[in-house]
């Protein structure tokens, strides 16, 4: 097996030979994603899905993922239809949807929930956001979109722009940039700055990031601008958020002429104008699309490792 981890947490815990591993095999689901091919590896097996946060694209790509590989799904997607309204703990809900199933899908609200659990159960756990902590699945497909887009992912130049606080997106992607040494911009509002200790550990891996308020400083560098939402259910205050809503949008005006192309993970509020939905620089559906096969290939790396 050429894969190192039994679970999927942090971007962190990743090699880049791991990185590597999992886009060439996403790629190859590629065909069984798009339904053109039949694959069923995965008959007979269950996916257990936990979502105590909303979510549409994580989880109904990990549901499509498994059910393109001929395997089924089980869980909730909201805890109210979850015995923890009764007072159940997560340990114990983790440990009864681990008997049921081959691996586990957890997003919750609270930062290191996924790893808890995967102390605690003997299945695979896989971390679909936690907090504002790490994404590392949607790292996953980022990275796998660059690379179908460019060819590569060492030395591109790539414009991080939104809500870089709260983002666990961008936390996760930031990290996994670091280790191919590419060039990053971070652009936001003050109020929303990377965070420190994010800061520090890019420091650690000899990248050192530009940060600017102006998304007109960075534009003429850039291959890619990587738009976040600012993220309205992290503030403790709303009249905080109000302040800085709609701080930055994206429009085809502001990038005519430009050689790049705009990517989101996705709900968009008012950050990109639907005027870029059908220009060359529109990538974000099929970064969304690109969540299946990538999510196949996890899926099919950590059963079968499992069983081993």
């Amino acid at each position: 097996m050429k894969f190192s981890l039994k679970d999927i947490i942090s971007i962190k815990d990743f090699t880049i030979k791991d990185i590597n591993y999992i886009l060439k095999e996403s790629e190859k689901m590629e065909p069984v994603a798009r339904s053109q091919e039949l694959n069923q590896d995965m008959l007979g097996k269950i996916l257990g899905m936990m979502f105590f946060e909303p979510s549409t694209r994580t989880r109904l790509s990990f549901e499509t993922a498994m059910k393109r590989l001929s395997g089924s799904v089980v869980g909730f997607d909201q805890p109210s239809c979850s015995s923890t309204t009764k007072g159940e703990s997560l340990a114990d809900t983790a440990r009864m949807l681990a008997s049921y199933s081959d691996t586990i899908v957890l997003r919750h609200n609270l930062e290191g929930a996924a790893r808890y659990i995967a102390d605690i159960v003997d299945v695979p756990v896989i971390n679909a956001g936690d907090g504002a902590g790490q994404h590392p699945t949607q790292t996953l497909l980022d990275l796998y979109t660059m690379k179908r887009v460019f060819g590569k992912i060492k030395n591109l130049n790539v414009a991080i722009m939104g809500d870089l606080k709260y983002g666990r997106t961008v936390h996760s992607l930031s990290h996994a940039l670091a280790m191919f040494g590419t060039n990053m911009n971070f652009v936001s509002p003050k109020e929303l700055r990377m965070p420190p200790e994010i800061i520090h550990d890019l420091n650690q891996q000899g990248v050192v990031a530009s940060e600017t308020e102006n998304i007109y400083d960075i534009l003429d560098e850039v291959d890619i601008i990587y738009v976040t939402r600012i993220q309205k259910e992290r503030f403790l205050d709303y009249e905080d958020y109000l302040k800085i809503k709609g701080a930055y949008i994206l429009n085809e005006e502001m990038l005519r002429g430009k050689d790049l192309i705009v990517m989101h993970p996705l709900p968009r509020v008012d950050e990109i104008s639907i005027d870029l939905d059908y220009t060359k620089y529109e990538q974000y559906f099929q970064q969304a699309f690109n969540g299946v096969p990538v999510r196949m290939a996890l899926l099919e790396v950590l059963i079968k490792k499992n069983k081993l």
